[in-house]
């Protein structure tokens, strides 16, 4: 996906932002080591909608695995609108950028995520982490996409989950990536509404005139197009913006995330 590189940075910004204002009751983390964490998850999340295009760059994130996982989420998707379009939709070809390019899509995400974690637990934790990582490293790097890095991208995701799991309080993974999950597929949606052809954000429960699947999208020309110089200056933007919260959240140094791995200390106190 050409815009792969936008919207992960964008999750990776918000969720920065977001993990330093977020009431740990809510899902937030109180350590540097999990804020950084959460800027990871929420980088992977803001990838998720577009797999439902299985010509994405991010739907060969784990080679054949999200290749499958991308033509089954178009087809169902594709089916959905099929199934729910009013009188005056025409009928739907292609499931890009339907169903889970809507609110309700970004939130039983999140939900999703919360339940698999608190029914399966440590397992379910560590898969999660596994698959947003792999897909935010994919969205990073959209031009690495020979026919086998996806082996690199695999064991890269898994050592980071791996090692994420002694940085987040382990008490609280369930919220942490439930939030951040739901986050980060906003953040991807908010992206998509700025863009020229926009997306049928309330689709298929707010119905306009006879149509369900109608677009959310800015006024006039405003609208960017993907991979266009705004969407570039975006990227730009959006990458000082994580270099410039990475800096506070570092401002105490090192030691804020070095004792949380090497002491231990996985639970909140």
């Amino acid at each position: 996906m050409v815009m792969g590189p936008t919207h992960a940075m964008s999750g990776a910004a918000v969720g920065l932002a977001v993990a330093q204002i977020l009431p740990g009751q809510w899902g937030g983390v109180d350590t540097a080591g999990g804020v950084i964490i959460y800027a990871g998850l929420t980088a992977g999340a803001a990838l998720l909608p577009d797999l439902d295009s299985p010509q994405a760059t991010v739907s060969r994130s784990f080679g054949p695995l999200t290749g499958a996982i991308s033509r089954f989420t178009e087809n169902t998707t594709q089916a959905i609108v099929n199934a729910t379009r009013g009188r005056r939709d025409p009928r739907c070809n292609n499931g890009h950028r339907t169903f889970t390019h809507t609110l309700w899509s970004a939130l039983a995400a999140g939900a999703g995520a919360t339940a698999l974690i608190g029914a399966y637990g440590r397992p379910a934790a560590i898969g999660l982490l596994f698959f947003l990582l792999g897909l935010g490293i994919r969205g990073l790097l959209p031009e690495w996409s020979g026919s086998t890095d996806w082996i690199i991208v695999t064991a890269v995701a898994a050592a980071l989950a791996c090692g994420a799991w002694y940085l987040v309080p382990a008490g609280s993974f369930e919220a942490v990536l439930g939030s951040a999950v739901t986050v980060g597929c906003l953040t991807h949606l908010l992206g998509d509404m700025a863009t020229r052809a926009g997306i049928p954000l309330f689709a298929p429960l707010v119905p306009i005139g006879g149509r369900r699947w109608w677009k959310v999208k800015l006024p006039g020309g405003l609208g960017i197009r993907a991979n266009g110089p705004a969407d570039k200056v975006l990227l730009l933007l959006f990458t000082l913006a994580v270099i410039a919260q990475l800096g506070l959240v570092f401002a105490d140094g090192p030691q804020m995330i070095l004792p949380e791995v090497f002491s231990g200390a996985t639970h909140r106190t």
